[in-house]
């Protein structure tokens, strides 16, 4: 996501770069290098030229102070228009009262199905008991799916297998809620083809009969201009509160989510890239304008660690540390911590300036089957006590993994190396530990 335009952004930035002062020559220059990389990412250029004319305005009215590149402070005012630009502030979505209705729009294909679903997930780590409803009574399968992604998450699906009015399901699904405790109500609706009016008057019935306390329109990122257009037309029908951004994983060049606030005046409220229920992110204009300038997005990279966080098991380990008895049974459980934050080459884009360096690098959400098919090759025993593992052990653990002695070998050193690691740190006085490193000092 967004990796073309942030390369062609640092590019433009690169005028400036050696300057001593900001003229209207180097300024002119950088923009027009600013507005051609907005359009080519789809952005709609009466919206780039806007950006670029604000930026212009902002570079000239500024001193550049002695401590401040030239370089440094355009990327700072581009950082602040990009943010106000993606929507300035995060927006809060509301789910007060019992039940709050959130009614799921969008075209089919959008991504709405699955959408409900990582939503549904999301309302119940935040202690609330959601209801899915499935509105959607046309699509085949449409009613199997969401059941199949509400057992996934754990919670409660309401289904009308006869009936195939979705204002009467809709209506019958609430009542269903206030009587099972069901305190969060998500409707997912019908999709089409194309924007239709059949369409928008049964969305819009829907919306009569139930009042939900929020609106969220779900589109498919990588249509670009025609997802701006497709939210426009829904908007004028229905007024929705917020915009679902979804396959920002795929080979879309971000026009949509740059353009889509502007448009229909509505933040964007999530975004969603890939399958996996945990896929799903609250939207940070700041943030996200961070990435798109390769700054990272460090805050964002804590909070994912710090939702799969166990307490318990993080002092476990650091017992087993002290004691330098860390093993691969424990490896194994850090791998599948790390797993539960996503996509890893998505996590490594967060890191400041790791965007670049893994642009055109391939790492696969797989990229530790080999690693763990290696472990869970192993003994019981040989995974606790890993020194016993000799060099018929590497070859039938090897052969049983699907692997190479090499890799087998590899894995061993690593895993030898980190231990000595840690052994080096375990010895060390509180105080005169490693910058950066937990406190693995003897108690």
């Amino acid at each position: 996501m967004f990796e073309n335009l942030s390369s062609k952004l640092e590019k433009a930035f690169k005028t400036l770069k050696g300057q001593g002062t900001i003229s209207e020559i180097n300024v002119a220059e950088t923009v027009k290098e600013i507005r051609r990389a907005l359009v080519d990412a789809d952005v709609n250029y009466k919206i780039a030229k806007d950006f670029t004319n604000k930026v212009k305005d902002e570079a000239l009215g500024q001193n550049v102070l002695t401590s401040v590149s030239p370089g440094q402070l355009m990327t700072k005012i581009v950082n602040d228009e990009l943010t106000n630009l993606l929507g300035g502030e995060t927006a809060d979505i509301d789910i007060s009262g019992s039940p709050a209705v959130v009614l799921i729009a969008g075209l089919q294909g959008s991504g709405k199905t699955t959408f409900s679903g990582k939503f549904s997930k999301y309302i119940k780590s935040k202690g609330r008991n959601p209801l899915l409803v499935a509105g959607d009574v046309y699509r085949p399968a449409a009613i199997d799916q969401l059941k199949v992604l509400a057992e996934q998450v754990g919670v409660d699906v309401y289904t009308e297998e006869g009936n195939k009015n979705p204002v009467d399901i809709a209506k019958n699904a609430i009542k269903h809620a206030k009587t099972h405790q069901n305190n969060v109500v998500i409707i997912d609706t019908a999709g089409r083809l194309s924007v239709d009016q059949e369409m928008m008057e049964e969305i819009g019935n829907i919306k009569k009969a139930v009042s939900p306390n929020e609106i969220l329109f779900v589109v498919d990122s990588m249509t670009g201009q025609d997802a701006v257009n497709t939210a426009k037309a829904f908007n004028d029908v229905l007024d929705f509160d917020g915009v679902v951004l979804t396959k920002l994983d795929g080979d879309t060049r971000g026009g949509a989510a740059l353009s889509i606030k502007t448009v229909v005046n509505k933040p964007i409220k999530f975004v969603s890239n890939g399958e996996k229920m945990d896929a799903l992110s609250v939207f940070h204009p700041d943030r996200m304008a961070n990435r798109i300038l390769g700054m990272g997005d460090i805050v964002s990279l804590v909070e994912k660690a710090q939702e799969t966080y166990d307490k318990e098991e993080a002092e476990r380990i650091n017992r087993k540390i002290r004691k330098n008895q860390f093993n691969f049974d424990d490896f194994l459980k850090q791998l599948d911590q790390i797993k539960k934050m996503g996509n890893i080459k998505d996590l490594m884009s967060m890191i400041p300036g790791m965007g670049k360096a893994i642009k055109d690098i391939d790492i696969s959400d797989d990229a530790f089957k080999g690693v763990e098919a290696i472990i869970r090759s192993m003994t019981i025993e040989e995974r606790e006590k890993p020194d016993i593992i000799d060099g018929s052990r590497r070859k039938r653990i090897a052969k049983g993994s699907g692997t190479s002695i090499t890799e087998v070998n590899k894995l061993m050193k690593q895993f030898e190396d980190m231990r000595k690691m840690m052994k080096q740190m375990n010895k060390m006085k509180p105080g005169r530990r490693m910058p950066g490193m937990p406190n693995f000092g003897r108690r």
